[in-house]
């Protein structure tokens, strides 16, 4: 007898992979937000070929890291601001949710001015005009959908990072110069080099990131079923579907920081340009630059710029999102994407207020991006310390039990910490440094 539901169970087991992909894709997609593309394509255009090497060699330990943190939000049941909370003192915490809502503030102010100003290389609407739009549509979704909808809507957005894939085979590339700049490290023991690698560092293995995956594996806990009247009910089968989803996350991720760097080498730096000021000026900057075909320039500013703006959609409400975990936990608020806002205010309260305070960067005279910047190796610094919090929880027989770091993870994690430790170190006692500090 024929099963007659045999094509429809083989086409749901071709499929079930994509369900493990998660907070891992979602977080991955959201370091490659408009802030981090502006510094990516800022290091192409300063340094060439010259940093292509970090996106591969930072994979491994970006990994760990966001493996790291997952895994203690699934194991604990709880974001990493509780856990600090329950287990160090009150000035560690305030130092770690102070960074966080500071840094991600500047972050949303510049992704919403990065997303405006890519939007009008699309369509001619005033810079305000866009930037009120693309507030209120974030805050309007993150509020009022639950967080089933809300993931599954981040999902999509993360189909965004296609676009850098795609720019980079629009355009003539060298592939034996690049695939031997990608393998074989080039460092240069001076301030320019140090202050941007810190800031690719703190970019791509950055704070908000700490907090958002492990709370969202909170979030998928609740969702799924496994917290029940307090009590949580994980094995080793949901480890392993956590570190298969942040895998293919931070490999996506890293691929796409890679293709953004190259196009930026590519195009930017060999034409002369060598210093951009946003994520749109890169975008603008291809179309008279860019000559593989006919209106191939045209064709990689569009795609550059959509993905400009639905990786904002994306990064902004993980940002807000993130500080206002970080805050909730360390205030004992209620604190879910998927409750009501009149059951959990103050949650959401943080993230109207980080979200509208961000937004009016633009217009207060700051200039978010170079804000941004400063900020970016403000985060390669700061996140020095925090790392040593996440190692000494990870590796806590006490908090994680059966499922602490094994000797690979604490080999990544440590030497993550030293490798942006020196970096750290090397930035802040090099001799120009007291000329911008």
């Amino acid at each position: 007898m024929i099963d007659q539901n045999k094509p429809i169970k083989a086409k749901k087991e071709k499929w079930k992979w994509l369900s493990l992909l998660g907070p891992g894709l979602t977080t991955g997609a959201a370091d490659d937000d408009p802030s981090g593309i502006a510094t990516y394509a800022q290091t192409g255009a300063q340094f060439g070929y010259g940093q292509l090497w970090t996106a591969l060699y930072m994979l491994p330990f970006m990994t760990a890291v966001q493996e790291a943190c997952a895994r203690i939000g699934l194991v604990t049941g709880k974001g990493i601001a509780a856990v600090v909370k329950e287990n160090y003192s009150s000035r560690v915490l305030h130092f770690v949710v102070g960074l966080v809502v500071a840094a991600n503030t500047i972050n949303i102010g510049a992704d919403i001015g990065a997303m405006a100003a890519a939007a009008q290389l699309i369509v001619p609407l005033p810079f305000t005009a866009l930037t009120l739009l693309f507030t209120t549509t974030i805050l309007l979704l993150e509020i009022f959908t639950s967080y089933r909808v809300y993931s599954r809507l981040l999902k999509w957005l993360a189909l965004a990072l296609l676009a850098y894939p795609v720019t980079v085979f629009i355009i003539d590339q060298p592939w034996t110069t690049v695939l031997k700049a990608t393998v074989i490290p080039h460092i240069e023991f001076n301030f320019a080099f140090l202050f941007i690698i810190t800031g690719v560092f703190g970019t791509t293995i950055t704070p908000y990131m700490f907090f958002w995956e492990a709370s969202q594996e909170v979030e998928e806990e609740r969702e799924n079923g496994l917290i029940k009247n307090g009590k949580l009910s994980i094995g080793w089968p949901q480890i392993h579907s956590m570190r298969k989803d942040n895998t293919i996350g931070m490999v996506i991720s890293e691929f796409t920081t890679w293709c953004i760097l190259l196009v930026a080498a590519t195009v930017l730096h060999e034409n002369g340009v060598h210093d951009i000021k946003n994520a749109a000026d890169a975008a603008r900057a291809l179309e008279p630059l860019v000559h593989s075909f006919p209106n191939s320039g045209y064709l990689a500013k569009l795609i550059f710029s959509v993905g400009i703006i639905g990786l904002g959609l994306l990064a902004v409400p993980i940002l807000s999102g993130s500080a206002a975990y970080a805050v909730a936990e360390a205030l004992n608020w209620k604190a879910s994407l998927d409750f009501k806002i009149s059951k959990a205010r103050g949650f959401y309260t943080i993230i109207i207020i980080s979200t509208i305070v961000g937004l009016t960067l633009n217009f207060i005279g700051i200039d978010p991006v170079k804000a941004l910047i400063y900020t970016a190796v403000m985060n390669g610094i700061a996140a020095v310390p925090l790392l040593f919090l996440i190692i000494k929880i990870a590796t806590n027989d006490r908090i994680m039990g059966e499922y602490k770091s094994g000797w690979l993870s604490k080999a990544l994690l440590w030497t993550t910490f030293l490798i942006m430790g020196a970096a750290a170190a090397l930035l802040a006692f090099s001799p120009a440094a007291t000329l911008v500090y």
